[in-house]
């Protein structure tokens, strides 16, 4: 048998492909149409990334996030009584009752915490290196930022204060979560 030039295929299937799918909806099919089963085609093959760690590298293990920062913990830097610790995948969140007064605390493992770095970052805001704290850590009027071991952890306060006061108890969080990595 012949094959088709790759151009001549990709042709005959742009012609055929409005046959195989059926009408598009919106386009005067009057509504009242089934809409057609979706065409399952092979998902392409895809090198490896150069983010994923090597054979001989070794992946950040795997951290529960409410164990970084414990509720006592979570209510000293909230300045409040919080309630108990909801986990969601790689993150914490310890939040005041709705009584008030306002205050959050959040705890992102992993990729998550990373991204968040990155954004405030982007964002311009103020980040503080502190030194001597895992292998890279800062710290901005809102949140603690650490690595170790290849792992970020972030730790966001969500308070009505001035978040001048905010430094140095997010310090102190950023010294204990590094401890715990």
């Amino acid at each position: 048998m012949r094959q088709l030039h790759p151009r001549m295929a990709a042709l005959l299937l742009a012609a055929l492909l409005p046959l195989l799918v059926g009408p598009v909806a919106g386009c005067g099919s009057g509504g009242d149409d089934v809409p057609p089963a979706p065409v399952e085609a092979p998902l392409p093959e895809v090198p490896p990334s150069s983010d994923e760690p090597s054979p001989t590298t070794q992946a950040p293990a795997t951290v529960d996030a409410c164990t970084l920062v414990t509720k006592k913990e979570a209510e000293e830097l909230a300045g409040t009584k919080l309630d108990d610790a909801v986990p969601v995948r790689e993150s914490c969140t310890y939040t005041a009752p709705v009584s008030g007064p306002t205050a959050q605390v959040e705890v992102f493992v992993g990729d998550g915490a990373k991204k968040y770095l990155d954004i405030e970052r982007e964002l311009g805001h103020e980040l503080r290196p502190l030194a001597g704290v895992g292998d890279e850590t800062y710290v901005s009027l809102e949140a603690a930022f650490v690595n170790r071991s290849g792992l970020w952890v972030a730790v966001r306060l969500v308070r009505l204060n001035d978040p001048e006061e905010n430094r140095e108890p997010l310090e102190g969080i950023a010294r204990t979560v590094a401890g715990r990595i």
